[in-house]
């Protein structure tokens, strides 16, 4: 079983009231042209709505592989939360929000690099349980093929809580 890290909410709420991301930059507002990934809800935005865009680093410590990338979320809160039990690979309509390819990048607890691979839809899940059943691994990152943008954060599901 796998968790999807949602967004930070101190992210959310920086980008959203302050408009500042990550880096304290100013965040750009724009207007969807459709198809851009949206963090937030995991889905494909739709032509027309209002969205921020925003540099976002999904880790916790210093280090050589700390780093920031662009993200797109919903300028306004979803009404509902995103399914955070499954990979997004499937839509029921419009485009999947993880496209046919994307990255999966393995890293350990101290937040450095275990393992990655190119995977698709297909074998998406089998891949990531091989690469949860090493111990050292922690968390895996997900992301976009072309752009290399991050797309999300899986984390083992902790059992016994």
């Amino acid at each position: 079983m796998i968790t999807i890290t949602p967004v930070r909410p101190d992210f959310l709420a920086k980008a959203r009231q302050a408009g500042l991301d990550d880096q304290n930059q100013p965040v750009e507002h724009l207007i969807a042209e459709g198809g851009e990934p949206c963090r937030d809800t995991l889905r494909r935005a739709q032509p027309g709505e209002k969205l921020i865009l925003g540099s976002y680093c999904p880790f916790s410590r210093p280090g050589p592989y700390k780093e920031y990338g662009p993200i797109f979320i919903q300028a306004e809160p979803a009404d509902t939360p995103p399914d955070l039990t499954r990979l997004p690979t499937r839509a029921s309509t419009g485009p999947a929000y993880l496209s046919h390819m994307f990255v999966l990048r393995a890293y350990r607890e101290n937040e450095t690099i275990a393992t990655a691979g190119l995977v698709s839809t297909d074998n998406a899940q089998a891949v990531l349980e091989q690469f949860f059943t090493d111990p050292e691994v922690h968390f895996v990152l997900a992301r976009f093929a072309a752009y290399g943008c991050y797309a999300l954060r899986l984390d083992r599901e902790i059992t016994g809580k």
